[in-house]
């Protein structure tokens, strides 16, 4: 639920995003057992609002399998649950419940699958819910642990080459030459703030939530900095470019500034088409829209242009330990991961440049 009253959307957009997330998940436990709430309480310390939320969507799916697949809980709703219910189950009904992820219906009777990496999170978050609960001696034992995680296959990192990424902001820049009507005038419109848009991902590297949190007011031109709210609610300044800051200026001084917001969206740096603040569904929209002209064999989003940037910079740096800063990383092993390909390249260049004999 999103705030509506004028003084909620004052508040800064991390603000505005901790109250949404604060409600989703009281929404959320609401429809769960009365112990679960003893869990997020627990777990609040250490973990992301979003990663609590994504426990509780998981924890409901779990107990609708109980349901689902024990007789003894067929008349059971979700919040029946207690605590005695869970004692007796063993890991044998953990692996049924990973059989049981591959292929269900929801609450809604929507049919829903998960991948290995879909399994993986479940059974993270399961695992999470019984140490805690072990922990507290609420439970005395705990079935998750003794299951194997999935094995999970390294996928390979989709980016943007360089020459996709110069074609990219071409056509954004200029690719509604073509058009005509409403179309072409939307597209002028809306072409400085796009612009802009993707030469910030491109050129820095920033996450997409931290792209629609960006207020006027963290623009830093006389030091060619953003500021930005990280993941956790930590600020961070990262710096930009020339062709960054050429393109912010100029939709700023050219369209932002000109246009007359929605009340409570006055500082925000990027607006609608409804003159509110975009929301992180916009944007990837608007990626997908534009990247789709350049390469049908990509899907390209967000991330992907923050992969770009990354992988770009890496080559150019070969310092992973700055690639894991700048891109915000808290720890540098999550970047090793990522890069791990380029330094196979690396090392395989590397081969060739120690001679052993004159030629």
């Amino acid at each position: 639920m999103t705030p509506s009253n004028n003084k909620a959307s004052t508040l800064p957009y991390s603000k505005q995003v901790t109250i949404e997330n604060t409600q989703r998940l009281r929404e959320l436990q609401n429809t769960l057992p009365n112990f679960c709430r003893e869990y997020f309480r627990g777990i609040e310390p250490r973990t992301a609002a979003r990663t609590r939320i994504n426990y509780a969507y998981d924890l409901r799916v779990f107990f609708q399998f109980l349901i689902d697949t024990n007789p003894k809980f067929k008349d059971y709703m979700t919040a029946d649950f207690t605590l005695n219910d869970l004692e007796p189950l063993q890991s044998v009904d953990i692996e049924e419940y990973l059989e049981y992820l591959k292929l269900y219906n929801n609450s809604e009777g929507k049919v829903h699958t998960n991948d290995e990496r879909g399994l993986h999170r479940k059974l993270s978050s399961l695992r999470s819910f019984y140490a805690y609960l072990t922990k507290r001696q609420l439970l005395s034992s705990n079935p998750a642990v003794l299951v194997d995680m999935p094995k999970l296959h390294s996928k390979e990192i989709i980016r943007l080459d360089y020459d996709e990424v110069a074609t990219l902001l071409d056509v954004v820049e200029h690719g509604g030459n073509h058009l005509s009507g409403m179309k072409k005038v939307y597209y002028e419109k809306n072409k400085l703030r796009n612009l802009a848009i993707f030469t910030l991902l491109l050129g820095t590297g920033i996450r997409v939530s931290e792209c629609v949190g960006l207020d006027l007011t963290d623009i830093d031109f006389k030091n060619d900095r953003i500021k930005i709210v990280r993941k956790g609610g930590k600020e961070d300044f990262v710096y930009f470019g020339n062709e960054v800051e050429e393109a912010l200026e100029n939709y700023i001084e050219v369209s932002r500034l000109n246009t007359v917001t929605k009340p409570g969206h006055e500082n925000a740096l990027f607006l609608s088409i409804q003159k509110s603040r975009m929301t992180p569904r916009a944007i990837e929209n608007l990626v997908t829209e534009y990247a789709s002209q350049v390469t049908t064999l990509k899907h390209i989003t967000p991330h992907k242009l923050r992969s770009t940037y990354g992988t770009n910079l890496y080559r150019e740096t070969g310092d992973i330990y700055l690639v894991a800063e700048i891109l915000g990383h808290n720890d540098v092993n999550t970047t090793k991961k990522h890069y791990a390909a380029l330094d196979e390249t690396r090392k395989r260049a590397a081969a060739n440049i120690v001679r052993l004999r004159e030629s």
